[in-house]
């Protein structure tokens, strides 16, 4: 069973094409290196795979959710991980915690 799957993915920016095309599948289990050269399109598609950005066309599943469909399921079945610190120093760590719930859509009963 494969747990990421995307096909024809494409990102466009006001005619700049960031990601073209790409397909590919990584299996449960199976151990994935997403590599290339700074500007290839790894960052955005990512993004469109954490439901951060939609996709200009083509299609990416996560956990079997299309991503632009059921961007919410999607989100409830992974973890991410970010590159950059998302931690805000004016607020304590139990607000940052509820902030970061409240981005996931948690109800306050979860969150608590």
């Amino acid at each position: 069973m494969s747990i990421i799957c995307v096909s024809s993915l494409v990102k466009q920016y006001n005619g700049l094409t960031a990601v073209n095309g790409i397909s590919f599948d990584v299996k449960e289990g199976e151990f994935f290196g997403f590599l290339g050269p700074n500007g290839a399109g790894k960052t955005t598609t990512i993004n469109i795979l954490c439901t951060l950005l939609s996709p200009t066309s083509g299609m990416a599943e996560v956990n079997g959710y299309d991503c632009l469909k059921y961007a919410h399921k999607v989100r409830s079945s992974i973890g991410l991980v970010f590159q950059d610190i998302t931690l805000d120093n004016d607020l304590t760590a139990y607000e940052n915690l509820k902030f970061h719930c409240y981005l996931y859509n948690m109800n306050k009963r979860e969150a608590e």
